[in-house]
């Protein structure tokens, strides 16, 4: 696809070329992910574009939440999830998982090429605009006596924008030295690997065992949404220098150190305040635990409530480190990122990062972004 050239790459192209901080942002995050991606790709026998799709996707950011709600490196919808079968819970979403992800989108991309016969670009086609989009607009040329390759169907904008952008990413990483791209080196070996944590356990916990910091362990598992790994996901991604002292920490940890749980009966006059003092807890991490936006609770409800003399301090750092909550902005006519970015006191590739956008395309009055001011 390399060499796939017309206008509308030549553009996608130009416009990468001239954001050297978006190809240095794609750059540094592909330490972490791309060589799982590649030989995800490499073992399916799919072409080798493909693991860039994720730059396109979510500019290889494995939290980016797009408006519509589309999640994780590969931009993959709720109903998608949910028709291919990807747990989505309190604790966990299997969109944000690396892996996970990795492998439903390939699966669901080698579905769309056999369902447009063979057709590559079709598929991604698909798999931005949707099976159905698609199909009516190659039905349309067809009953017009139109070609129906990619470049001859009528789609919307922003698929039209897709596919290009990909090839011409393509083409950039081929040709780098020709068009005088600066690329980050990456590193052609696994940065990660999957070890077993033998049960729940506290991130926090994980990350000291680990001898990395929370944030790094959080990059490499990021559909563990809370302080604590997922029930029933029992292995957690660690660099594979870490992975070795990990096994030995987790084969160590006393019973007392593990996640564990009560199940309590609220009884009538029951407050948050009592229990939390009862079970020597926190109010905080009750309401968090099960989800309680007040103070108000029922008599005859079961709450949960997490043991161990850790948890407060766990799930103070693991907030530290945990994602902000966003902040809805809509843009307005006259708006850039710079402008953005400057009255948020944030930068460029936060606004990009947040919002898997193309620093190459112009934002729109009335687009709707997510805003993290104090960090992410």
């Amino acid at each position: 696809w390399h060499d796939i050239h017309n206008a509308q790459v030549a553009r996608a192209r130009d416009h990468f070329l001239s954001q050297p901080r978006y190809l240095s942002v794609v750059g540094e995050r592909a330490g972490n992910y791309l060589f799982h991606i590649v030989e995800a790709v490499e073992a399916r026998g799919m072409p080798a574009e493909l693991a860039l799709l994720p730059l396109v996707e979510s500019t290889l950011n494995p939290y980016a939440v797009s408006p519509q709600r589309a999640a994780g490196l590969w931009q993959i919808m709720p109903a998608t999830a949910d028709y291919l079968g990807m747990p989505r819970d309190w604790w966990y979403d299997g969109r944000l998982d690396v892996r996970l992800a990795t492998d439903v989108a390939l699966d669901y991309l080698q579905a769309l090429h056999d369902d447009f016969d063979g057709d590559w670009l079709l598929a991604l086609a698909a798999y931005n605009a949707g099976k159905g989009r698609v199909a009516k607009a190659v039905a349309r040329n067809e009953r017009a006596g139109r070609p129906t390759d990619y470049w001859s169907l009528q789609l919307p904008r922003e698929t039209r924008h897709y596919v290009p952008r990909l090839i011409a990413l393509a083409a950039i990483v081929h040709y780098a030295d020709t068009l005088g791209a600066e690329l980050p080196p990456v590193a052609n070996a696994p940065a990660f690997v999957a070890v077993p944590t033998g049960g729940q356990i506290e991130l926090q916990r994980a990350a000291q065992l680990a001898g990395v910091d929370l944030r790094t362990l959080r990059a490499l598992n990021p559909g563990h949404l809370r302080w604590a790994s997922a029930p029933g996901q029992d292995e957690l991604l660690l660099p594979v220098d870490r992975a070795e002292r990990f096994r030995t920490g987790v084969a160590g940890l006393a019973p007392e150190d593990r996640v564990s749980w009560a199940h309590y009966r609220i009884e009538p006059g029951d407050s948050l305040v009592r229990i939390a003092r009862r079970f020597d807890t926190q109010v905080a991490l009750l309401r968090e635990v099960n989800d309680i936006d007040g103070h108000l609770i029922r008599a005859g409800d079961t709450l949960l409530i997490p043991r161990g003399s850790a948890w407060p301090d766990s799930l103070a750092l693991a907030d530290a480190a945990c994602p902000r909550k966003p902040r809805g902005y809509r843009v307005r006519a006259g708006d850039s990122l710079y402008r953005i970015a400057s009255r948020f006191n944030v930068t460029v590739d936060d606004l990009v990062s947040w919002n898997a956008l193309d620093p190459s395309q112009y934002l729109q009055p009335g687009q709707q972004l997510r805003l993290f001011p104090n960090g992410r």
